[in-house]
């Protein structure tokens, strides 16, 4: 699993999280999902502490700046909040980070809510759509699956 230069990759289950890293993490997601895209729901929604949950991150100088979600699902492995932070984007985290989770789901089949825009982004990765488009939190959202490899 690479990443970009300066930056460290992560990958571990609520258990493996130290209480700093943790607060970190959470608070990194609500900087984006709740403040920059001004979407008020509980981002806290407890899947985190779910034992089959892997959290991937990137971090730069022991802080996150890039992170994304695997939550164990019947049949599937679902990715969510994947996100970067604003001063960090444009540099292949994301990408870095996906590819991470990819290596961690494996064979598995994988889904995801795509927000629209970015549903050519996931296509890359071999996503497709997977149903009807839908806006969750005034934001439009694309389903998508992977099939198992």
């Amino acid at each position: 699993m690479s990443v970009p230069d300066g930056y460290e990759l992560h990958v571990a289950g609520f258990d493996g999280l130290d209480a700093r890293t943790g607060y970190l993490l959470w608070a990194l997601r609500e900087s984006v999902f709740v403040v920059e895209q001004d979407c008020a729901y509980l981002e806290l929604d407890g899947r985190d502490l779910e034992p089959g949950t892997r959290h991937v991150w990137a971090a730069r100088d022991g802080v996150p700046v890039a992170y994304l979600r695997l939550l164990e699902e019947p049949g599937r492995v679902r990715i969510g909040r994947v996100l970067t932070a604003a001063e960090h984007r444009g540099r292949g985290l994301a990408r870095a980070l996906l590819r991470a989770g990819l290596d961690v789901v494996g064979e598995r089949p994988s889904c995801l809510h795509a927000q629209r825009h970015l549903a050519g982004w996931y296509a890359g990765f071999g996503y497709r759509r997977d149903g009807a488009d839908f806006v969750e939190d005034g934001i439009p959202h694309t389903p998508m699956s992977r099939p198992p490899r």
